[in-house]
């Protein structure tokens, strides 16, 4: 069954320091796999600090750089609620797209405004066949629909809690199963 889109949010007994307390972009998910991008983790440099572009961009804006995942942290990807016109990019579904296109990115790193609901990020989260099925049966998360807000407009430190508390759960009661 595939679940993608959705957030998963991580239940507090997942102690994994990649995972705790993160709210993960669920984008594809299929017999081979899962791939998906932590929403929630900012990391304390600008994105145009981590990105080596050649030429360099000329006046970069200040748009924060999240930590999309443990797996392969100098790929870079840009996720946006609008449809990048004229650059390579993928519809992961409920108004979102996904890129790696160094042509957005530059466009992006350099807009004088950052674009809003415009996410870049470094790596991601993966899952072998089966993995997430797994984890998923072991409570390790909690499955909610995706709302563009939780990514865009709250802040990333205060995320978990709120995408908790929507799901009518409140995140200081909730205990491992046995």
């Amino acid at each position: 069954m595939n679940l993608a889109p959705a957030l998963l949010l991580s239940m507090p007994q997942l102690v994994d320091p990649n995972f705790a307390r993160t709210v993960i972009l669920l984008c594809e998910h299929a017999a081979d796999g899962a791939f998906g991008l932590v929403v929630n983790r900012p990391s304390d440099i600008s994105a145009a600090e981590a990105v080596h572009m050649e030429p360099p961009v000329e006046e970069p804006n200040d748009l924060p750089l999240l930590l999309g995942g443990p797996v392969e942290p100098q790929r870079g990807w840009i996720l946006t609620a609008q449809a990048p016109d004229g650059a390579e990019s993928k519809s992961v579904g409920a108004g979102l797209y996904l890129s790696a296109s160094p042509l957005l990115l530059r466009r992006v790193l350099s807009a004088e405004t950052p674009a809003r609901r415009t996410h870049v990020l470094a790596g991601y989260a993966g899952w072998g066949p089966g993995q997430l099925d797994a984890e998923l049966a072991a409570s390790a998360w909690l499955i909610m629909p995706v709302e563009l807000d939780l990514i865009f407009e709250i802040p990333p430190g205060a995320v978990w809690e709120i995408a908790i508390r929507r799901l009518g759960a409140d995140p200081h009661l909730l205990q491992m199963g046995h």
